[in-house]
């Protein structure tokens, strides 16, 4: 069989979904010929080590008419059985046998506005009809976890049947940790990922500001590629006169390592995920998680992380608190943590998804 699929994404948070996953086909999977479409600018990002692999130039923007004519073009040109979009924006024109991931709705029910309003809500207009007819023109649905699943199927109203779950997991970095030297010696909380007003970063500054006085000493530190919205974050921080919070831009795998190592507590302020990734990681280095109750996270987290109302000040930052001062319930939780872990695995999310390919060329 010869498959594509879209990496469009692949050097962004959304990635590494599409970074494990061709990793682990390519160790399960030596026999279907794979076409890894590419933004030219991510090739030195992933290079195929199987033979069966092959990278394939897809400069081709999200939202763009080079999307919904050139892309559709390219696909046909290729020839191939089946296409996995690994996201809903795709070319409505290509309408050969395809799979789609649906990771989330987040687009659909919040305004993440770091561009004009009419744009923005042009594109939030175009996703929606595209998330409709994806819904209904894909062989099969793919979703992270059983809460996007509900999530895609009220707004699609498509056959239950259709959506199948292959639920994400962490691995352990290799690489040698390397110390930040902002955070050398200090007790910080963590968090890592983008800072869309969705993750709700704000009011984890408003948590913190209440946690340093009675921590004097604690720091905040939040590692993600700084952008339109991380600048909105520490323009409020500024602003609320809180202080010792890092902002740390992107970091490597070495400084990602020592950070889940060294912090005192993971913080998850989210108020909608579909899946939520970094709790995981952080479970597996022996960090305790403090995680919003909101969406997918009890799902994900089950009986491993310390809950909280994420639209409650006082009760994210009594949460914290407790993990902090509360060694029991520390060792509580990270045990729960290294159990919760083992649940999840790249390799069968890969089994999972090559199983769904196959089933649909049968069809």
């Amino acid at each position: 069989m010869r498959i594509a699929i879209d990496a469009r994404i692949i050097h962004s948070s959304t990635g590494r979904y599409i970074e494990r996953l061709l990793h682990y086909l390519q160790k399960i999977d030596t026999e279907n010929e794979y076409l890894v479409l590419m933004q030219s600018k991510d090739y030195d990002y992933w290079k195929p080590r199987s033979k069966n692999f092959k990278r394939i130039t897809a400069n081709y923007r999200q939202y763009s008419f080079g999307e919904q004519l050139g892309f559709a073009k390219l696909l046909y040109s290729l020839n191939v059985d089946l296409v996995h979009f690994t996201m809903p924006q795709q070319p409505l024109l290509y309408r050969k046998l395809k799979v789609t991931t649906i990771h989330d709705l987040i687009l659909v029910h919040f305004e993440n506005l770091d561009k004009p309003r009419l744009i923005y809500k042009i594109e939030q207009a175009i996703f929606k009809y595209l998330l409709k007819k994806v819904s209904k023109t894909s062989q099969t649905i793919i979703a992270p976890t059983e809460h996007a699943k509900k999530d895609v199927l009220r707004f699609s109203k498509i056959n239950e049947d259709k959506i199948v779950v292959t639920p994400e997991a962490a691995d352990i970095i290799k690489d040698t940790p390397k110390t930040h030297p902002k955070l050398n010696s200090k007790q910080f909380l963590l968090y890592v990922g983008n800072a869309f007003p969705h993750k709700n970063l704000l009011s984890m500054i408003d948590a913190f500001a209440r946690l340093k006085a009675q921590h004097p000493d604690l720091h905040l530190a939040l590692a993600g590629k700084k952008e339109f919205f991380y600048g909105e974050v520490e323009k409020y921080a500024w602003e609320q006169g809180v202080q010792d919070i890092h902002f740390l831009d992107w970091v490597d795998d070495a400084t990602l390592k020592w950070l889940y190592q060294n912090a005192q507590c993971y913080v998850f302020t989210s108020l909608a995920e579909g899946f939520g990734l970094p709790p995981l990681e952080a479970m597996q280095y022996g960090l305790p998680v403090a995680s919003s109750n909101a969406s997918c996270m009890p799902e994900v987290c089950g009986n491993a992380a310390e809950y909280f109302n994420p639209n409650d000040i006082e009760d994210i930052a009594g949460t914290i608190n407790r993990l902090l001062l509360n060694a029991d319930l520390r060792k509580q939780r990270i045990d729960e943590g290294y159990r919760q872990v083992k649940k999840y695995s790249w390799r069968t999310m890969a089994e999972q998804t090559l199983d769904i390919y196959n089933k649909a060329a049968r069809r």
